[in-house]
């Protein structure tokens, strides 16, 4: 039959279509003109050339047994498929000499409907020769109908050829794109096992001698075996750029641990137990999924650089400063957090502050007390941030400061005894105090300003205090004067009245 597939020609089509329901019926007893059609899938009792095919192809293309390649394949092919059942319906294609007397007769046939219109015209009043012409152009219609009927049919078989030649190349394309990602997944596979194999050779390595440094970084791990919390004398632990979701408990088990690198993961939490690690010195965590850090981090009191950049923070435990006290850098950028504790002030040893790209709406008055702060960007706060408290003066060894976009009407007044500070940026703020023409002149320029603004409010206010004491003093004479001078009337009202005469108590009294 001419529907039936060419293996050779079309041995991955030829595969899945076997793989199809019949579309002959189900019941294979019944006698039918399709019993001969080598295109429905053999029986399980007959084994047929397409059983020893199947195997071929499938040691050949060892992917096309996988179900979820087998059902792309077969989602490709349902044009085929639809295709396939109609022309087994319709019947096999005409051969080539049927063809071709189809389009003789029919050239023919028409030649003869030419003649039959002229008899017709010529004789018109002729009643029995119009009827007998009117049954021929019936018969001669019916004819030219079967002859259409076989080039329509042989066309669809055309058409039908060309439609297994693309759905073969389709089904090509599929397999080459299964075949590159079972090989991507299996060497992902194989890394992950010769990486798993790392892991172990590291444990082992430990079992056997101390480590004191281990480096896992960009190996893709998803797991942190719990026995690593029992390398004993490990001080650097490195796992960057990994994919961890999670760092076990036993972590605490490394009591000796110096730095931890966590950075460029998946961590949406960090255990309770890292406060454990009272010896750690460094830790970062940039580059995660935290919403916040757990209040244990606190009794990491050895701290002395914590980087918790590129999370979802947004906000600071609250006992932070009030534990930290070694802790020299915090690097907090493109958080969300709001505000910062109090206790922050607290962070006597703190050099260098990034707060920069989160959503701080000012800062606790305490902020001041970090007299040792070097380095501090506020920037990108953007419309929270609004004012800086009156304290920021007292940031006495503050060297560069970035205050950049952010809604900074005016700078503190105290903001000019800031004398080590030689870098500033204040680009993208609606200020006022200092104007922008002091601005655009430099932070020389700027400090100088706010100095002798600084020096003109305090002449003012001990200006206003003398004359506040002056205006007291003159108070407290008046007030001399007027008693001496009511105790004198007092006196003389007295001697008027005689010395016999009864004295009021009140008049006795002190004034």
């Amino acid at each position: 039959m001419a529907t039936e597939l060419n293996s050779k020609n079309f041995p991955v089509l030829s595969y899945v279509l076997d793989r199809l329901p019949s579309f002959t019926g189900k019941s294979s007893s019944t006698p039918t003109s399709s019993s001969s059609d080598g295109d429905r899938p053999p029986s399980k009792s007959d084994p047929s050339s397409s059983s020893s095919h199947s195997i071929e192809i499938v040691t050949q293309m060892p992917h096309l047994a996988h179900p979820d390649v087998l059902a792309s394949m077969t989602n490709a092919i349902a044009d085929v498929a639809q295709t396939r059942s109609v022309l087994r319906t319709l019947g096999p294609r005409p051969d080539h000499e049927t063809v071709d007397k189809a389009r003789v007769r029919l050239v023919e046939i028409d030649a003869s409907l030419s003649e039959s219109f002229e008899e017709i015209a010529l004789s018109a009043n002729d009643k029995d020769v119009a009827e007998k012409e009117q049954k021929r152009r019936e018969t001669v219609d019916q004819e030219k109908t079967w002859y259409n009927s076989i080039l329509k049919l042989n066309e669809l078989h055309e058409s039908y050829q060309k439609l297994l030649k693309e759905a073969e190349e389709r089904l090509v394309r599929i397999y080459e794109s299964a075949e590159k990602n079972a090989a991507a997944v299996a060497e992902e596979e194989a890394k992950e096992v010769e990486f798993n194999e790392e892991v172990v050779s590291i444990l082992q390595q430990a079992s056997a001698k101390p480590l004191d440094r281990v480096d896992l970084s960009g190996r893709k791990l998803k797991l942190l075996p719990e026995a690593f919390g029992r390398i004993q004398g490990l001080l650097v632990l490195n796992l960057y750029n990994n994919q961890l979701e999670a760092i076990p408990d036993s972590i605490a088990g490394l009591q000796s641990l110096l730095e931890l690198d966590l950075s460029t993961n998946f961590l949406e939490t960090l255990p309770d137990s890292i406060g454990l690690l009272s010896k750690l010195k460094i830790l970062n965590v940039s580059c995660n999924k935290l919403a916040t850090l757990p209040d244990s981090i606190c009794h990491c009191r050895s701290l002395v650089v914590l980087d918790a950049s590129y999370n979802n923070l947004t906000y600071l435990p609250t006992n932070i400063g009030f534990e930290l006290m070694n802790l020299e850098k915090l690097l907090i950028h493109l958080n969300k957090i709001r505000s910062l504790p109090t206790s922050i002030g607290e962070m006597r040893s703190l050099r260098y502050l990034d707060a920069h790209f989160n959503e701080l709406n000012g800062l606790p008055n305490s902020f001041g007390n970090l007299t040792n702060l070097e380095y501090l960007n506020l920037s990108s706060n953007f419309s929270d941030l609004q004012d800086l408290p009156a304290s920021f003066g007292d940031l006495i060894s503050l060297q560069e400061l970035d205050l950049s976009n952010n809604q900074i009407h005016s700078l503190p007044d105290a903001f000019g005894t800031l004398v080590n500070l030689t870098k500033l940026n204040l680009d993208q703020n609606p200020l006022v105090v200092p104007p922008e023409d002091v601005v655009k002149q430099g932070v020389g320029a700027v400090k100088m300003y706010m100095g002798k603004r600084w020096v003109s409010m305090l002449e003012e206010e001990e200006k206003l205090a003398n004359m506040k004491d002056e205006m007291d003093q003159t108070d407290a004479d008046w007030l001399t004067r007027t008693t001496s001078k009511l105790k004198t009337y007092v006196t003389e009202v007295s001697e008027y009245l005689g010395t016999n005469s009864p004295r009021d108590p009140f008049l006795d009294q002190q004034l």
